[in-house]
């Protein structure tokens, strides 16, 4: 078990070194004159917030690798909905198990976002992550340990609801942490076209995070704005400022 907590920690920090690192150094150290009319907040975090964002994310993938061993574990694994042959969903399950894992996270962590949002609860639970006020890649996990545990907690909502294989479960993981180091890359890389398409209007934006994290309310969701939208928490000003990055290229 203990070989395959720190295998299992292994992989969490070399994805992450990978995914946050790569963008980090496109958009922070080789060419952020290239992307300037694309950058959300015009100033960059200090080397500090740098080490801080990815000291406390080092210590997230503890919490995340022991979920996993937990999940993986005898007295868990047969309760819950996870299936190793492909034969008993069939591939077109498969892929919609993988939407299905996204659209539970989206609806888990906009309500226990908002929830960590609370005045009882915000120094506890989520001041560390919001620590990071003009956010970088590496903020992607910098989390509290009790923050650590509500977003891992994820993964066991996902395996008890629904039927789901092992690689639907990678899947899943992999575009979790590509989204959450998207929303905070500090850039808007989305184009014009498709933020203001009748699919794209309903995603979640780099720029909607950022906002959140530079004003602290509105803009709860992860992959998706149907809860902002629909409880009306979106931020007053997230269009406008939406359409003046998204717009960059025109103005050029």
């Amino acid at each position: 078990m203990k070989v395959q907590f720190w295998l299992l920690y292994a992989v969490l920090a070399a994805r992450y070194l990978f995914l946050a690192g790569v963008p980090f150094l496109v958009f922070y150290i080789f060419l952020p004159r290239k992307f300037a009319r694309r950058k959300i907040q015009a100033l960059f975090p200090k080397r500090r917030d740098y080490v801080r964002e990815v000291g406390h994310s080092f210590f997230t993938f503890l919490v995340f690798a022991l979920y996993g061993v937990v999940l993986s574990s005898a007295l868990v694994l047969p309760h819950t909905q996870i299936y190793t042959n492909f034969s008993d969903h069939g591939w077109g399950y498969f892929v919609a198990s993988v939407l299905l894992a996204l659209i539970i996270h989206d609806t888990y962590f906009y309500w226990t976002h908002r929830l960590m949002h609370h005045p009882r609860l915000f120094k506890l639970f989520h001041l560390t992550h919001h620590k990071s006020v003009n956010p970088s890649p590496w903020a992607a996990f910098s989390f509290s340990p009790l923050e650590a545990v509500v977003e891992g907690g994820i993964i066991f909502v996902v395996a008890l609801l629904i039927p789901i294989h092992p690689l639907a479960i990678v899947l899943f993981l992999f575009f979790m942490t590509v989204y959450n180091v998207y929303g905070h890359l500090g850039y808007e890389i989305y184009p014009q076209w498709l933020v203001e398409s009748k699919v794209g209007k309903w995603l979640n934006t780099s720029t909607n995070h950022n906002m959140h994290h530079k004003f602290f309310k509105g803009n709860y969701g992860l992959y998706f704005r149907f809860w902002d939208e629909w409880l009306g928490t979106t931020h007053v000003k997230y269009q406008e400022t939406l359409s003046k990055l998204v717009g960059a290229e025109k103005r050029k």
